[in-house]
């Protein structure tokens, strides 16, 4: 490998360890969460609210990220990142009331928040844009070992370090980590970026809604908010509960059964990366797969006779969900595809509310759902509250669909006006009415 190749996997190396340590600490309250409710006195709504609030303002903040990433480049964003994240662990290892609880998440989202965005630029600056589908994949994969160290590893510590020396050491070893950022990584191949004048508010919105009106960009937005919230609300709160107290697993059993979220997203993650690469044209007809096989999975856990499934098809409808996971990497590269360069971290941003969107407005909805006190839940309790999961996920099937068929058509439009266009597609049948939509609007 040329020494700028090895230059450049440096950096990009440095920049996605801090990735696996946001989702690492992002998920760290999924094998936590009956200990929480014992902790804090909480019932299961309020516990909920972890989740809900550290997404919430993970969701909220990938805009002004994008905005932060451009103006002072992502070797900068990526410090505070880990800094904030260390700050939030260790609050959540001495809080010892609800509120500060609360505080402590809030402040580990926001850190959490200016991660991926930042290594994707990352990924942009030192790699031309035919390896980013494939590093931005294999990216994501990565980022899963962190998810990985979530769950057995993490059941194992705090069933013998405790609490406190758990979530303190997660939080020290994470803020250290920002050292290793200052020194290793650069913003671009020649070094750091200057940082830019800071734009108006005016100019601000003005950038998000002009992303926000390309039709490939609101494609990405529902794709990434279809995909990826069933394996984020499992593997970030609900799943451990749902394995434990409505499946009957131990808790070693249920990390296992978690894990497949994991190592199912890590093995597929690199391959739906070469496949976007290689064939773009058949990134969303994947996604549609995934949504099919979604509703089937979600149709048999919820409809399952007594609401307690065979332990192998639990297995096998997490492994199934997980794919969602990389798979929604493909809103990405429609974000990168049909924005100008100058707005893609904009665009990139707007993409990445999606997901969370999803997943915020779902945990939030289970935990209401289900009500009380979430260790006497049993499984018709979690079979009604998972109804959440049904509802947002034929939400965003619908709202993807639409959105598909709307971008085909400014495609065709942008070829018959004999404008370039990233991925050439065949027009079918059905794409008929959408040009006569767009035509007439």
């Amino acid at each position: 490998m040329p020494a700028t190749g090895r230059r450049a996997l440096a950096v990009w190396a440095a920049a996605v360890a801090v990735y696996l340590l946001a989702v690492f600490n992002r998920t760290s309250l999924g094998v936590a969460g009956l200990q929480a409710a014992d902790r804090f006195g909480i019932t299961a709504a309020e516990l909920g609210t972890f989740t809900v609030l550290q997404i919430g303002v993970y969701a909220a903040m990938q805009v002004p990220t994008g905005l932060l990433v451009d103006r002072f480049g992502p070797r900068r964003v990526l410090t505070a990142a880990a800094l904030c994240m260390g700050l939030g662990q260790v609050l959540f290892a001495v809080a010892a009331s609800y509120p500060l609880a609360l505080v402590a998440r809030a402040v580990l989202g926001l850190g959490d928040a200016m991660t991926f965005v930042s290594v994707l630029r990352v990924v942009a600056a030192h790699y031309p844009p035919r390896k980013y589908a494939v590093l931005s994949s294999v990216t994501a994969a990565l980022g899963q070992v962190g998810n990985l160290l979530a769950t057995v590893p993490l059941t194992f510590l705090l069933s013998n370090a405790g609490w406190s020396s758990t979530f303190a050491i997660a939080g020290a070893a994470t803020a250290a980590y920002s050292l290793v950022v200052l020194f290793r990584v650069r913003d671009t191949p020649d070094g750091e970026q200057v940082p830019r004048e800071a734009a108006s508010l005016r100019d601000v919105v003005g950038q998000v809604r002009a992303a926000w009106r390309v039709p490939g960009t609101r494609l990405g937005f529902w794709v990434h908010f279809s995909t990826m919230f069933s394996p984020g609300v499992l593997g970030l709160l609900w799943g451990f509960p749902y394995l434990v107290q409505a499946q009957g697993l131990s808790p070693a059993a249920a990390g296992s059964v978690l894990s497949l979220l994991v190592i199912v997203a890590m093995v597929t993650g690199p391959v739906i990366g070469q496949v976007m690469g290689r064939w773009p044209e058949s990134r969303v007809p994947m996604v549609a797969g995934f949504l099919l096989a979604a509703m089937v999975v979600w149709a048999v856990l919820l409809g399952w006779p007594g609401g307690v499934v065979p332990r192998p098809v639990a297995a096998v409808a997490f492994a199934v969900l997980a794919v969602g996971g990389p798979l929604s990497g493909v809103a990405f590269a429609l974000a990168r595809d049909y924005n100008p360069i100058h707005r893609v971290g904009t665009a990139t941003g707007v993409v990445n509310v999606g997901g969370f969107t999803a997943t915020t407005v779902t945990a939030l909805g289970i935990g209401l759902l289900i009500g009380g006190d979430t260790a006497s839940a049993g499984p018709s309790t979690f079979r009604f509250a998972f109804l959440a999961v049904a509802v947002v996920l034929l939400l965003g099937s619908w709202r993807t669909l639409v959105w598909w068929r709307r971008a085909r058509a400014a495609v065709f439009a942008a070829e018959t006006r004999g404008d370039e266009v990233p991925v050439r597609i065949r027009r079918r049948p059905w794409d008929i009415p959408a040009e006569q939509e767009a035509a007439a609007s």
